[in-house]
């Protein structure tokens, strides 16, 4: 009988970017929409964000990441994964809870582009105001 292969499964959002992970077993292999980690994130900064709660954890070369991200710009997209991949984590181990959450990596990025209201020209501008 073949073994059942172990996946995990987390869901990362930042802005307005939403990123699903799928984790499994492996050499520590990371694959976005289809595309090497290393192409799809141009920066180093990027990469470095998107790898955090694998270097945090120790367990950089133990998991095999693929992601599917949509939504946003780089920066976003980046922070999505960083969020999805520490969901994904404590699916596979809940005992690496309490170092990703000293280290703020469970947390949810609140910060959204602030909609635009009727009455005036942007989300915060007003018209200009005249007297007479």
């Amino acid at each position: 009988m073949a073994e059942k292969i172990r996946q995990f499964l987390g869901t990362g959002r930042r802005k307005s970017s939403v990123a699903r992970v799928r984790l499994s077993s492996g050499s520590g292999k990371i694959v976005v929409n289809g595309r090497a980690f290393e192409s799809y994130f141009a920066t180093e900064t990027l990469r470095g964000v998107v790898t955090q709660p694998l270097n945090v954890t120790q367990s950089a070369g133990r998991f095999d990441a693929s992601v599917n991200v949509t939504g946003g710009g780089p920066a976003g997209q980046a922070g999505a994964v960083r969020h999805g991949i520490a969901r994904a984590l404590i699916a596979a181990d809940a005992t690496l809870r309490p170092t990703l959450k000293a280290d703020g990596l469970l947390t949810r990025d609140p910060r959204m582009k602030e909609r635009k209201k009727y009455g005036q020209p942007g989300a915060r501008k007003r018209f200009q105001y005249s007297k007479r």
